[in-house]
């Protein structure tokens, strides 16, 4: 083919673990290829919405009937709306189908969900990576906590993140910045829960990947939480900002957005990769790179659909099949149900700028002497803050007296949602339907997912500690909040090419490699074994960090 051309490396995806792949493989001398499968977003010239507010755009930020019959999956949640569409997939050009329902929201462009996410962060401990092999689900992580916590080390004084040392074993502390401040009524309630529950419940500030001092040459977080328009200051991490500045200071690295990477080249003789075939988003042409190494970070269904159509010739199912857990165990985690109420007393005082984080409960079901009917647990994520102008006026509705009052605040309010664990099973897959194409002619994925009867124990803890803990603590007016919890919404799509201690039955070793391919290393959320109830992405970063200083080692020994 023509416009072949041969890498060290090559990385399939720019998000945030194909980032990390990125530096890491650069900063350490070799010639990288990062194959993006949508268009280039440049760092602060590209974050077009970024100073706008809701009254400079057409329909004040909200969504259109022309939106909503344009992307019918992206209109199941908050992801539509006019502020930054263009940051999501589209849904007509890149359907997937589904035999129960799953959620799939998408970034196709540099940077990937980088820029739209969350940026919680925190550590797994070994509560967690221990699960599996001691109850007997799914299979045993080939890694402890004591392994990957250097990198996690690593891989959070480069990121940035905010938080406070809690000394919490089930939450390790991790290389913070200074932490931003919970809200007077977060203190408030942080107080009266640790009396009330005698220091086996937490609240604490979120650990988030916001940097709060200048780090790395940015400046630091602006507190305008505008985070998912793209930051011009650097204030969060993401490709943009951190990972790919640092790729491209190597001189090493080549950006090729418009590339959909179609199948990884597999030479059966020698059970290696050589390379990877891509079209052309924009020209339909392909074109064919080789190279020594291998890293798919196209997040986790991409990159498990990659797999499925490389090396068809040799397993029917593609490679990394032969274990028959490619495409298995497909996780997220389940959420949309919770509590909230109003606090009374603090009418005298405010909140400071316009904070992008919000606090944390960390999990405390099935931990210690706490023994459920379920398995795992879950954490909360929430706010206590004061309304502002739009808050409602009953008494007042036209003239002076209603523009008076809407100078002054509302009340505050105190809410919190759960994020609870699903576990790894078999029967929650993907895989290929070779009756629906895209846009470019590629066979989609057909997702079958649903919460089983452990999620869904789980779930009536969720709520009913969520109204129990506000109300023991004061709060009034206290109404919960229940969601279906429909996968997908966590936007944290897990598994379906799991790492293990065993070829017959994980996709990837515990070193991320590819069992039948040994110089394909899968990082992103594919190769994850479980879920535990923590937002996932620090833990990509840190295994990707891992992989990649393994990966040239082995490199140079002549082994890959």
């Amino acid at each position: 083919m023509a416009d072949q051309q041969q890498y060290d490396a090559i990385v399939v995806g720019s998000g945030i673990s194909g980032g990390w792949a990125a530096k890491e493989l650069t900063e350490k001398g070799l010639k990288v290829l990062m194959l993006e499968r949508g268009r280039n977003i440049e760092h602060i010239k590209d974050y077009v919405n970024a100073n706008k507010e809701a009254w400079d755009h057409p329909h004040r930020g909200g969504r259109t009937q022309k939106m909503i019959e344009d992307y019918p999956v992206l209109k199941r949640d908050y992801p539509l709306n006019e502020t930054n569409l263009d940051y999501w997939c589209v849904d007509k050009e890149s359907p997937y189908t589904e035999t129960k329902r799953f959620d799939w929201f998408r970034g196709y462009h540099v940077g990937g969900r980088s820029l739209m996410w969350g940026r919680q962060s925190y550590r797994w401990s070994d509560l967690d990576f221990e699960a599996n092999g001691k109850e007997g689900v799914g299979v045993d992580w080939p890694v402890r906590y004591k392994e990957i916590e250097p990198w996690y080390d690593y891989v959070e004084k480069f990121a940035g993140i905010s938080g406070n040392r809690d000394g919490l074993a089930v939450l390790p502390d991790g290389q913070f910045l200074p932490p931003m401040d919970l809200t007077c009524v977060e203190k408030d309630v942080a107080a009266r829960l640790k009396d009330v529950y005698k220091g086996s419940r937490h609240l604490i500030i979120g650990r988030t990947a916001n940097i709060t001092v200048p780090h790395g040459g940015r400046p630091g977080c602006q507190f305008r939480n505008k985070c998912w328009l793209g930051c011009p200051f650097g204030g969060y991490f993401s490709t943009q900002s951190s990972t790919l500045p640092a790729a491209m200071a190597t001189g090493n690295l080549t950006l090729r957005p418009w590339s959909i990477v179609t199948e990884i080249k597999y030479d059966k003789d020698k059970k290696r990769a050589t390379g990877v075939t891509v079209l052309d988003a924009e020209t339909n042409k392909t074109i064919e790179y080789k190279a020594k190494i291998i890293f798919v970070n196209a997040s986790t269904l991409n990159s498990t659909w990659l797999l499925m159509n490389s090396a068809t010739d040799v397993w029917e199912g593609g490679l990394g099949s032969s274990s028959d857990a490619l495409g298995k165990n497909l996780m997220d985690h389940h959420l949309g149900i919770g509590a909230g109420g109003t606090v009374e007393g603090f009418e005298d005082q405010y909140t400071f700028g316009r904070r992008a984080n919000g606090f944390y409960i960390p999990r405390y079901r099935n931990v210690g002497t706490d023994k459920r009917d379920y398995l795992r647990g879950f954490g909360y994520q929430g706010g206590g803050t004061r309304q502002g102008w739009q808050h409602e006026v009953a008494e007042f509705s036209i003239g002076g007296d209603f523009k008076d009052a809407m100078t002054e605040p509302g009340g505050w309010t105190i809410g919190m949602g759960g994020f609870g664990e699903m576990l790894p099973d078999p029967t929650n897959k993907v895989t290929l339907d070779k009756t629906v194409k895209d846009k470019w002619g590629l066979n989609v994925l057909n997702i079958d997912c649903e919460l089983k009867d452990n999620e869904k124990k789980m779930r009536k803890d969720i709520i009913v500690d969520a109204q129990e803990m506000l109300e023991r603590v004061g709060v009034k007016n206290v109404k919960a909040r229940e969601g279906d919890g429909t996968p997908g919404r966590g936007i944290h799509e897990m598994g379906t090419a799991r790492m293990g201690r065993d070829p017959k039955t994980s996709v990837l070793n515990g070193n991320n490699q590819v069992w039948d391919a040994p110089n394909v290393f899968v990082t992103d959320g594919a190769f994850m074994a479980s879920a535990s109830c923590v937002n996932p992405s620090l833990t990509y970063m840190a295994f990707t960090a891992r992989a990649v200083d393994f990966a040239v080692s082995e490199l140079k020994k002549g082994n890959l």
